[in-house]
């Protein structure tokens, strides 16, 4: 059984990130220091994706969302920016996915049955000044038909400003899937990668983050930008 840190070796072996090939990763992310962005996605509208059946809003303003859930362990950086890639502060970001056997919180009829009550990878932060929320959390799994993924949401006051999913280079999901036992399945029947998922699909790299090695786990980063002028959005 593999462990972590020949995980990490393994990663470092494969091809490159989407969002980082060539001299076009490489300008946009000095383009992003310059601009003080944490994700190379520079001043792209990120798509509005489907809110999906497990929304709900369980009142946790967290920065770790793991309950206690085991899973190879991911930071999750999120910046929200508007159209000229100016921060937003102040707007609150919402964030849910599934445990490493594909279940959700605070739902019945999941893989490992009814978790109404639970809260696990659930949780909301306030952007700072700099747009910016992080969130302690682990790898999403799978369930039949879908990619990893991430749902969040983007509210100012009581308005929904943007929901959507994030979504990973698959090469990081197919490593954690295939040699983790967190993530081990008796079956592997429906499951299916980002060229397979017609959401992921129609959302385009706009949707996509950025994920580096970390000492311990991964670190996932994007860039979420909206349409529309700073002024008008607050």
């Amino acid at each position: 059984m593999i462990d972590r840190r020949q995980l990490l070796q393994s990663l470092a072996l494969a091809a490159p990130s989407v969002l980082g090939i060539g001299a076009v990763g490489q300008a946009l992310a000095q383009e992003a220091r310059a601009a003080h962005l944490i994700a190379a996605n520079v001043c792209q509208l990120t798509p509005r994706t489907t809110e999906g059946p497990f929304y709900f809003d369980p009142r946790l303003m967290r920065g770790d969302i793991r309950d206690g859930k085991r899973g190879h362990p991911m930071a999750l950086r999120l910046q929200v920016v508007d159209a000229a890639c100016r921060p937003i502060e102040g707007a609150r970001v919402d964030v849910w996915h599934c445990d490493a056997q594909g279940n959700y919180s605070g739902y019945p009829g999941q893989e490992q049955g009814d978790m109404r009550g639970a809260t696990f990878l659930r949780g909301a932060q306030m952007t700072n000044q700099a747009g910016r929320v992080a969130f302690r959390s682990i790898w999403p799994g799978w369930y039949r038909g879908r990619t990893a993924h991430v749902h969040f949401k983007v509210l100012l006051g009581q308005r929904d400003l943007l929901t959507g999913q994030i979504f990973f280079p698959d090469r990081f999901s197919r490593a954690v899937f295939d040699q983790l036992p967190d993530y081990a399945r008796a079956s592997t029947r429906g499951r299916i990668f980002n060229d397979q998922d017609g959401i992921a699909r129609r959302a385009g790299q706009g949707a996509y983050a950025e994920v580096t090695q970390v000492e311990g786990g991964f670190d996932a980063a994007m860039v979420i930008g909206l349409a529309g002028d700073r002024a008008a959005l607050l």
